[in-house]
């Protein structure tokens, strides 16, 4: 159940840190999955040059990362996230993750002098696996330093070259503390009605399709919506394929922000109104 996210400036020992974690923790027979950022980057086809000098590619990597941490948290298995894990917002992001699925955490921070990680970085026998210069100091300029006075990035175990780190430690923080209580900020209420996922599919297909066929037949302006007639909506310069997409995420959205039924058509038609006209 738990999570250790690793985080540190590049080649600062991570992988390391989190093969010797690994190890530890199969000792105390431990199930352990090692979600590894390297590998996930060699997966996609990219290379650590490619990869953090493209927002879109990192952005991806970050994604596939998160999506693989959360789908192998269980009650029975522990998930080592051995990445760079630079961004304060995207730990935060860890963190929500792990609360809600009632996970403890700890945040393991390789922390090393940036010219001997530079060091080690061309000691790599393996170019694939180096970073250039200018990718390196980027990395090195953006790192936003864990701090434990965050509860995101507490507790934290902070590990140096050549000294040991912490194991028992961490175990304890892991396994020997109470679990998360979940608040409303990381959990999703219960559906109010078994069928309300039916309701919510029907009513705005109902209203879309209604939307589609009045555009199809040129109307503009302000129209009323079709058995809802205290309900209007200016469909001048709307597009279907928007009115389809922006239906498809305000079902996805009110799977986890659930409504009163009753009140779908008028939230639908108010996300609808908010969105095809932004900006």
């Amino acid at each position: 159940m738990p999570l250790i996210v690793l985080t540190g400036v590049p080649s600062s020992g991570k992988t390391t840190r989190s093969e010797e974690l690994r190890t530890f923790l199969k000792e105390q027979n431990k199930e352990v999955h090692l979600v590894s950022e390297h590998d996930q980057i060699v997966k996609a086809g990219f290379d650590k040059k490619t990869c953090y000098a493209d927002k879109d590619k990192e952005k991806h990597i970050r994604g596939i990362l998160k999506s693989e941490m959360i789908k192998l948290l269980s009650p029975n298995s522990i998930v080592i996230l051995d990445a760079l894990n630079y961004i304060k917002g995207y730990r935060y992001e860890l963190f929500c993750a792990a609360k809600a699925s009632k996970c403890t955490q700890c945040t393991v921070h390789t922390e090393i002098n940036r010219e001997e990680a530079w060091s080690f970085n061309e000691l790599r026998e393996n170019d694939a696996e180096k970073y250039d210069r200018e990718t390196f100091d980027a990395l090195v300029m953006r790192y936003e330093d864990p701090d434990g006075k965050n509860r995101w990035d507490a507790p934290l175990f902070t590990v140096y070259p050549e000294r040991e780190m912490d194991k028992e430690g961490i175990y304890a923080a892991l396994f020997k503390k109470k679990l998360p209580k979940p608040n409303m900020s990381t959990q999703n209420p219960p559906l109010k009605a078994t069928n309300f996922l039916y309701e919510l599919d029907q009513i705005t297909k109902k209203i879309v399709d209604g939307l589609i066929l009045e555009i199809k037949r040129g109307a503009t302006g302000d129209i009323k919506i079709n058995g809802y007639e205290d309900l209007s909506l200016n469909i001048s310069n709307i597009s279907i394929p928007d009115l389809i997409n922006f239906r498809r995420q305000y079902v996805n959205y009110s799977k986890s922000h659930t409504p009163d039924p009753h009140t779908i058509p008028k939230l639908f038609i108010q996300y609808l109104a908010a969105n095809l006209y932004k900006g």
